[in-house]
């Protein structure tokens, strides 16, 4: 074999070493960078873990409706069924999102006729890789009463013939994490502005941090806590009202999950149990309480 021969083979042999080698570089770059964007999922099983919303967005196409439901307090005694003869509060709510990361929802609580609507937005997402070591999602919740004035009679006036003073607006920024297959956290720093206050040197604004968690002990069942930390529960307007716990459990079963809880609140919007929970857990001012919720998704399946 000549030498021009011999060097025309080396040449097309080490160009074919470098096109393979740089085929295998560019796959495992593509692996990486894959695995780097590899989501950690269901750190919670749904939008709320008791009273307080999640991390988690509902999925690409998916209407979630859900039923909450409290009963009257414990200590009311056996002639009122330790509360389930009530006075009992309720909230029918309706939630949408059209991509998975974006999502809106309608409320109406039938304490204080509120109703509501729900702005939640992913920010970041937690990824298995660590690369990202958080999920943090912002909440925002506008809140408007069509309750009449309750003290108009005593007070001979109508607090509300200002329409603005029936709104109140709570936002939110959640931070959550999920550690192995079975722990999840949370903390959300809170702001709360009610427009309407009962006496002109009250405050409007009430900061709040709010923490929960879940942790799962079987394949469809996991405990869950959920407390909300008052920061000005100082003021005049907020001092006689306690901070909201509530401890439950979740069971998932299949398009449902039913949320069973104890809690000292009997608001269920945040704008409700995070100023006005007016029960302890010291004198047994806890009630009953459930969540239903039933996903289902309008996402077309690939053919």
């Amino acid at each position: 074999m000549s030498i021009n021969k011999i060097i025309s083979l080396s040449i097309v042999l080490l160009f074919a070493f470098h096109a393979s080698a740089q085929d295998d570089l560019l796959e495992q770059l593509n692996q990486e960078t894959s695995k780097k964007k590899e989501l950690t999922l269901a750190t919670f099983k749904s939008t709320r873990i008791v009273n307080s919303h999640t991390v988690e967005c509902l999925g690409k196409g998916a209407f979630d409706f859900r039923i909450a439901h409290r009963f009257g307090s414990l200590n009311s005694g056996a002639n009122n069924f330790y509360g389930l003869d009530g006075p009992a509060t309720l909230k029918l709510s309706f939630e949408y999102s059209f991509d998975g990361r974006f999502m809106f929802g309608i409320g109406r609580s039938s304490l204080g006729k509120l109703y509501d609507i729900t702005l939640k937005y992913r920010l970041l997402r937690q990824t298995t890789d660590n690369s990202m070591p958080i999920s943090v999602t912002a909440l925002y919740v506008a809140n408007m009463t069509l309750q009449p004035d309750l003290q108009k009679s005593v007070t001979g006036f109508d607090r509300y013939a200002n329409f603005a003073n029936r709104f109140s607006n709570v936002a939110q920024l959640i931070i959550g994490r999920k550690f192995g297959k079975r722990l999840s956290l949370q903390v959300s720093p809170t702001f709360v502005h009610i427009n309407l206050v009962d006496k002109s040197n009250y405050k409007n604004d009430l900061f709040a941090i709010a923490s929960g968690g879940r942790l799962k002990f079987s394949r469809s069942m996991a405990v869950t806590y959920d407390y909300i930390y008052r920061i000005n529960n100082n003021s005049a307007d907020f001092k006689n009202y306690y901070n909201s716990l509530s401890l439950g459990i979740d069971i998932e079963t299949g398009g449902h999950v039913f949320q069973m809880f104890v809690s000292n609140s009997t608001g269920i919007n945040e704008a409700q149990f995070i100023p006005y929970t007016n029960t302890t857990w010291k004198n047994g001012g806890i009630r009953l309480g459930f969540n239903v919720s039933r996903v289902f998704s309008f996402k077309k399946s690939k053919k």
